[in-house]
């Protein structure tokens, strides 16, 4: 296709009258026009894309549910690290929280394996924004002993100046499991990684270390969980003894009732 649209831009080179631009658009899928110093020249769809451009996160003002992806770290071929997670940074600024989400298909994963460390490092085109997960491996569990953040996103308004979010938990024992076993929860984690940046992970599964065929290890629940698959069974536990309560004084009263009368 490139050799006709050279051919063509040759062969009408030099004519004056737009019609000749609009033939070559419709005969030429993906042309277009843009403007150059107020006159209209053709253009390829991809030169819109070039190298040149940088990947930049735009935040929106309301929250939604972030996608879920499948990360893996591999050593050697097999995987060491293993995070199934939907992630969105909430970003403070002047009083208002905007939101981003990790798309996954854009995600870049890299990091390293060791025998009592290992990291996991998301990152998305041109630096744009990452997470990073560092894993310490004890004798029997292991946990995330560091966790940074940072956002470098689109201004939030026209008059509004580039800023880059920054963040880090450290020396921390986040999502601490047992070896060969892995951490799930269902609800929402929020992790305040600064003043002006928070992590919601929503749900989140992961292993580092010990993965049996690269696949997770038996599910350790999250607090959170397990209160809210515990509480209402003892709301309704309660609710069941306080009506059997109720009932047996009903029988014991209406008894001496009863008792009372015999006696007259």
């Amino acid at each position: 296709m490139a050799i006709l649209f050279c051919l063509l831009t040759a062969m009408l080179k030099g004519h004056r009258g737009g019609w000749y631009l609009f033939f070559l658009a419709a005969v030429i899928p993906g042309v277009h026009f843009q403007s150059t110093n107020g006159s209209i020249q053709p253009a390829l769809e991809s030169e819109l894309h070039s190298k040149g451009q940088i990947y930049r996160p735009v935040l929106q003002p309301s929250e939604a549910t972030p996608q879920t992806g499948n990360y893996v770290k591999k050593d050697r071929g097999k995987p060491c690290i293993r995070i199934t997670m939907g992630a969105e940074f909430l970003v403070t600024e002047n009083k208002k929280t905007w939101y981003f989400d990790l798309d996954p298909s854009r995600v870049r994963v890299s990091g390293y394996c060791g025998k009592e460390e290992a990291l996991l490092s998301l990152t998305l085109p041109d630096n744009g924004a990452s997470l990073q997960f560092k894993f310490k491996k004890e004798k029997t569990v292991f946990y995330v002993i560091e966790m940074n953040a940072h956002l470098s996103p689109m201004p939030v308004c026209k008059d509004c100046s580039n800023k880059t979010y920054k963040g880090v938990l450290a020396h921390e024992k986040l999502f601490k499991t047992a070896n060969g076993q892995s951490f799930m929860c269902k609800s929402e984690n929020l992790l305040l990684m600064s003043s002006e940046l928070k992590i919601k992970l929503v749900p989140v599964q992961m292993q580092a270390f010990n993965l049996s065929q690269g696949q997770y290890g038996k599910e350790v629940e999250c607090w959170a969980d397990y209160n809210k698959r515990i509480i209402p069974i003892i709301i309704g536990a309660a609710v069941v003894c306080l009506i059997l309560i109720s009932l047996m004084s009903f029988l014991v009263v209406r008894d001496r009732r009863r008792d009372g009368y015999e006696r007259i």
